[in-house]
């Protein structure tokens, strides 16, 4: 079953989400002055919570002839860092046309054993052909998701550093026999930069 805000708040309060939002937050003050400026959402919704990108690290994909990006033996040289950019509109990551970039979920996760998370890409960027990635938190994963972005259009994107990036649906379940955290997944307790792929 989905879970709902009251749970959500919960177990945010158990440690489940930290820096927790118990809040949709669709506007902030801007430092030094007394007007507040519109941010792609995040925090509390009714059914899900919608992270931060962290601005500590993104990493775009560029193309080195001769090379194939190969999941068993990852060149960490196939990425390149992406500059974190900041203006009137706030900090941000430009994402070039027809490219894929890994950021980092700026909110610490800790999963409960009965749990199973979703991370979904958000409307706002989905509308401008950012894809955010599918993918899952298992029961008992720790730390801090790594993202994955597909700019599918043919303008380079912003990408907005400590603003709304992806939604989190939790999906509550019978209690596993064997959870991430039980059997040592590779990506556990992953800090905020960037995780590469691992075999």
């Amino acid at each position: 079953m989905i879970k709902n805000d009251a749970w959500i708040i919960e177990k945010a309060a158990q440690g489940m989400i930290a820096p927790f939002e118990p809040a949709l937050v669709r506007e902030v003050a801007l430092p030094g002055a007394a007007v507040t400026q519109r941010v792609i959402s995040y925090g509390l919704s009714s059914y899900g919570y919608d992270l931060r990108l962290s601005a500590n690290e993104f990493r775009v994909f560029r193309h080195i002839p001769g090379t194939i990006v190969d999941p068993k033996n990852f060149n960490p040289s196939n990425l390149e860092p992406g500059q974190l950019h900041t203006d009137e509109q706030g900090s941000y990551f430009i994402l070039p046309a027809h490219s894929y970039g890994l950021g980092v979920a700026l909110e610490r996760l800790e999963v409960p054993d009965t749990v199973t998370v979703l991370c979904i890409g958000k409307s706002t960027y989905a509308r401008i052909g950012l894809i955010a990635n599918l993918t899952p938190a298992e029961a008992g994963w720790r730390g801090h998701l790594t993202l994955e972005f597909s700019n599918s259009s043919s303008a380079d994107c912003r990408i907005y550093a400590n603003e709304g990036i992806v939604q989190l649906l939790f999906f509550e379940g019978d209690r596993c026999n064997v959870s991430y955290a039980d059997r040592q997944g590779k990506y556990q307790d992953q800090s905020e930069v960037v995780t590469l792929a691992r075999l």
